[in-house]
C-alpha cells in the first residue's frame, strides 16, 4: 500500500478503493483509510489519497492541511472537495481496461 502511494505524482489524487486494489486488495479501501490515518512515513503524499466522491477525507484531523497541500501543487480544491476529480485522479481511469462483471482476473 506504502509503495502505491509513494507512486501517486504530484498534481493528481487518487482514492483509498484505487490504492487498495492496485496493493492487491480491491475490497480492503476502509482497511487503506484506516492504515494511513495511522501511518506516519516522513516524504509520503498521503494527502494525495482522497475518496472515491472527490471528498478530501481525513487527514489527522488536519483537512485544512490537506486543502493546503493539494492547492500548492495546483489543484483547484473547495471546502471539502476537489474539483476536476476525473480529470486529475491516478492513474488515468480511460487507460485502464476494466473487466466485466463476472470474469477472472488472468
Amino acid at each position: 500500500m506504502i509503495a502505491v502511494v509513494r507512486r501517486v505524482p504530484v498534481g493528481r489524487v487518487t482514492t483509498y478503493g484505487t490504492v487498495a486494489r492496485l496493493a492487491g486488495k480491491p475490497r480492503a479501501a476502509r482497511a487503506v483509510g484506516n492504515i494511513m490515518a495511522e501511518a506516519r512515513f516522513p516524504g509520503l503524499p498521503y494527502h494525495r489519497v482522497i475518496a472515491a466522491n472527490g471528498l478530501l477525507g481525513g487527514y489527522g484531523g488536519n483537512i485544512g492541511l490537506k486543502r493546503a497541500l493539494l492547492i500548492a501543487e495546483g489543484l483547484t480544491v473547495g471546502r471539502t472537495r476537489v474539483r476536476n476529480f476525473a480529470n486529475i485522479q491516478w492513474p488515468d481511469r480511460t487507460s485502464q481496461p476494466r473487466r466485466q462483471k463476472g470474469t477472472k482476473k488472468k
